[in-house]
């Protein structure tokens, strides 16, 4: 029986030849992501059942992001619990990397893993987030877990999964320019339903995707969860490689280069068996909208074009990517947003902060009337900085439009492309940018 990507990653960690869909495995964990919401009682765990002592083989990255800077005394407690934590755990000698707002260098985790070099192509990661599957755009099998789940990863550097089944998509043709990943995912989710990847991978392939950029294809694995999938994962390629050796990759060249050339275990054979295969006709596409309150609640933004909005929101795990705020600023460039609408620009990480200033596009955005935050999850979750209030309207790059999710219950949001949230946001209501 011939294999999937998911399957030989899965296979490799729990010692293994091969595994099928459906068994239940222990595999080896390399990576457990941690931020600021859902740490707590991880470390209490550890400590009560564990002895405090993190597995000598096991990677830990920490990138508070949720209500970071502190919002208030709570997320200020949530805070400082994990520093201390991470303080106790390096002094301790565990291999714990940290990205914390003393010295300016964070962001949102999903971002930050990647683009500092944390996701190795065929690794296991796992977090307390359900967004930890973006990583499988760079290959790896990466997934979202619960507290006690964590906090057993802590300790033993292993964990028990159910090996899913694949749902490949496969993706040719090119897309118009008015279109993003973000459409494509909608068009998906809008077709199978918020539950029709249930606990399944989400293997993407095509011409469409292997053309894609690295942003662009962490857009599509971000979103796996949202059509119910266990994980999202792209076939690493030269863009992936590249994009690795342009950050500091924490492993020795030597193991980099045993990874990157078992090219058999880094791609799915191609009579593998999936339990659904997806053909799309990229040319297709055109600007989609989630409505309110699914993400796959998908219609046509041209169908749209009498929702006033109050708020468009460019940011978060999904939409604040560098090339987010590129496709953006080619929409806003010498254009205002229309009076009456806010404008939040949220990047996700401070590097992108620093390149915005750098290249000149913080400019085209405070230019177009934009309001500006640091580094946070913010708004995407009803956070802070940019909640709604009653009856208001939103329009954002982020990932989730539930009744309450950024606000007010009684609050609307509707989830787009950041092309699309630009062009609404010089409209003054939801449309989709020109193809042009």
């Amino acid at each position: 029986m011939r294999q999937t990507i998911t399957e030989k990653i899965l296979a490799r960690h729990c010692g293994r030849d091969r595994v099928s869909p459906g068994e239940t495995i222990e595999s080896k964990v390399d990576v457990l992501m941690m931020h600021d919401i859902t740490s707590s009682d991880v470390i209490k765990l550890l400590k009560r059942e564990f002895g405090n002592r993190i597995h000598p083989d096991l990677k830990v990255v920490a990138t508070p992001d949720h209500y970071v800077p502190g919002k208030d005394i709570a997320s200020a407690i949530l805070y400082q619990e994990l520093k201390g934590f991470v303080d106790e755990q390096q002094a301790l000698g565990a291999d714990i990397t940290a990205y914390m707002v003393e010295g300016g260098d964070y962001g949102v985790c999903h971002v930050m893993l990647p683009s500092k070099g944390h996701v190795i192509p065929g690794q296991v990661i796992v977090g307390g987030d359900s967004h930890t599957c973006t990583y499988g755009a760079l290959g790896a099998f990466s997934t979202g877990i619960g507290t006690t789940e964590a906090g057993n990863v802590l300790a033993t550097g292993s964990l028990w999964f159910r090996v899913p089944e694949s749902f490949k998509i496969d993706v040719n043709g090119e897309m118009p320019k008015n279109v993003m990943a973000k459409d494509l995912f909608l068009r998906v989710v809008g077709d199978v339903g918020v539950d029709g990847c249930l606990y399944q991978a989400m293997e993407w392939t095509g011409d469409t995707i292997r053309n894609m950029s690295i942003d662009e294809k962490m857009t599509l694995t971000n979103m796996a969860i949202e059509a119910g999938a266990k994980s999202g994962i792209i076939e690493p390629d030269g863009k992936t490689i590249e994009y690795r050796r342009a950050r500091q990759a924490p492993m020795t060249q030597e193991n980099w280069r045993s990874w990157c050339t078992d090219a058999d275990n880094l791609k799915s054979d191609k009579d593998a068996t999936y339990v659904n295969v997806k053909e799309i006709n990229a040319s297709g596409l055109e600007p989609l909208v989630a409505k309110p309150h699914l993400p796959s609640n998908v219609t046509p933004a041209r169908e749209l074009n009498n929702i006033k909005i109050n708020q468009a929101y460019i940011g978060s795990c999904t939409g604040g990517k560098w090339e987010d705020f590129v496709a953006a600023g080619e929409i806003l460039k010498g254009r205002k947003a229309a009076k009456g609408v806010r404008l939040l620009v949220v990047p996700s990480t401070s590097d992108i902060q620093d390149r915005l200033v750098a290249s000149g596009l913080y400019f085209t955005f405070k230019n177009a009337g934009a309001v500006f935050s640091a580094p946070t999850c913010g708004a995407c979750l009803g956070g802070y900085m940019g909640v709604l209030a009653p009856g208001e309207v939103c329009i954002s790059s982020t990932n989730r439009n539930f009744r309450g999710r950024m606000g007010h219950p009684n609050s609307e949001v509707y989830l787009a492309s950041p092309k699309t949230v630009a062009a609404s946001a010089i409209a003054g209501y939801i449309i989709g940018a020109k193809n042009e």
